[in-house]
């Protein structure tokens, strides 16, 4: 009786099979080390509480600066949004015009096509204006007769800075008008501080969040040192770069989001000690203005822009000083 030799059998081994790590179990292990390196690095700093709280309050500071600045002109831009910006010609008249001749300047002015409004005030109702508003209205009861010219304020059509002064100087030489005042200067210097102010707060936010990038990198830096022979003990069973760069960027993610926080927190709360002092000053200019905070999009500008800087800060530490750990150095 012959023995038949059996066909090779193809099929895979079940052990062989075990081995075979799925793409699924890949993600779901890199998912596990991620959450622990990232609570691992939060541990680290709860375990140098003074040194993490001085190195948090020094990003908040640098961090709290820009904000306020850039929540203060927000602010300002809010409450010079309801002024009348329109640039406005006052038309002096000669004291010598009778009413009804300068009621019918005042609508000869309103045929003209470079102008979009003109607006008469009295003689009469100049005196109590003046009156009203003026510290000085005592002086008026000695004087025989009312000192105070009729004036129109008229409103050019265009606000072109070359063509304003030109219509003034042609108003002006009008025998029925005594002078002319373009009341534009205030505007332009407003906008000019404003302009100013604004390019300041990014300069200055320019150079602390070179300050956070110092002190973070710095931080990680003296880390990276203190785990020098960790990290040469990782490497020398295998480590990649990547797995020994990760606990250092989440060393500088942890800083960057707590740094913004503290740092949101200290806008917040010198806003709101603002808050009455800016609202009873805008009464006393009949203004409804209630002082604004970050918000939800420059908090979330905020913190985004924070936690950005701490993994900037770290990235950069590590990548210059992971270079020069490498097993079999000195």
């Amino acid at each position: 009786m012959t023995n038949k030799r059996s066909a090779p059998d193809n099929t895979p081994r079940r052990g062989a099979r075990q081995h075979r790590v799925e793409s699924a179990d890949r993600r779901r292990s890199w998912r596990r080390h991620h959450v622990s390196v990232a609570k691992g690095a939060l541990l680290r700093l709860r375990q140098t509480p003074v040194a993490s709280f001085m190195t948090l309050a020094v990003l908040a500071i640098a961090l709290a600066l820009p904000g306020f600045l850039l929540a203060a002109l927000s602010n300002l831009q809010a409450l010079t949004s309801g002024w009348d910006t329109q640039p406005r010609i006052a038309l002096y008249m000669q004291t010598e015009l009778s009413d009804a001749a300068i009621d019918r300047f005042s609508r000869e002015l309103l045929l003209r096509d470079d102008l979009s409004g003109v607006e008469l005030i009295s003689r009469q109702k100049g005196l109590e204006e003046f009156r009203e508003y003026s510290a000085f209205a005592d002086l008026l009861e000695q004087l025989d007769a009312n000192p105070l010219p009729a004036v129109i304020m008229v409103t050019p059509l265009s606000d072109n800075p070359v063509q304003l002064p030109l219509l003034k100087e042609e108003l002006a030489a009008m025998s029925q008008v005594s002078d002319a005042v373009l009341d534009m200067e205030w505007v332009q210097r407003l906008d000019a501080v404003l302009a100013l102010a604004q390019r300041g707060s990014y300069v200055l936010g320019g150079l602390l969040a070179l300050a956070v990038l110092l002190v973070v990198g710095n931080t990680v830096r003296m880390t990276i040192e203190s785990r020098r022979d960790e990290i040469l003990v990782s490497k020398l069973v295998g480590a990649t770069d990547a797995w020994v760069r990760r606990p250092f960027l989440y060393s500088g993610f942890w800083f960057g989001l707590l740094g913004g926080v503290l740092a949101w927190l200290l806008v917040q709360v010198a806003l709101s000690l603002l808050s009455d002092p800016a609202q009873a000053l805008a009464e006393l200019y009949l203004n409804r203005f209630q002082l604004q905070g970050l918000g939800l999009e420059g908090s979330l500008l905020m913190l985004g822009a924070s936690v950005l800087l701490g993994l900037a800060g770290s990235w950069l530490a590590v990548a210059r000083h992971l270079r020069e750990i490498e097993p079999g150095e000195v």
